[in-house]
């Protein structure tokens, strides 16, 4: 499944790297109230956003599904949801406790 990287400030590029998702996150570190996430999203249009707050949002805007969103995400749990989105694993990324909405 081919996946899109978005950084806060632009650019990511086509099938990201695990370095090139770390260095994603590793930019929501320093708080940017202009750029405050970036994003993964795959072919299909489903994303899942990181912001530097700690939340992570699930939506695909394309197919008018979600947003649904996690208030409190480490970054290892970000990572394993870009992991489970570059597999393909929706169903995955469904089980966890998602509550509607981005707040």
């Amino acid at each position: 499944m081919t996946t899109y990287l978005e950084k806060r400030r632009g650019g990511g590029g086509e099938n990201p790297t695990e370095q090139d998702l770390i260095d994603a996150l590793s930019e929501l570190r320093q708080p940017d109230p202009a750029h405050p996430d970036c994003w993964l999203s795959n072919e299909n249009g489903w994303t899942i956003a990181a912001h530097e707050s700690g939340k992570v949002v699930l939506e695909n805007p394309e197919g008018d599904e979600g947003p649904w969103h996690l208030p409190h995400a480490d970054q290892i749990l970000i990572m394993i949801l870009w992991h489970h989105l570059q597999a393909g694993e929706l169903d995955a990324i469904r089980k966890y406790q998602w509550k509607e909405g981005y707040k």
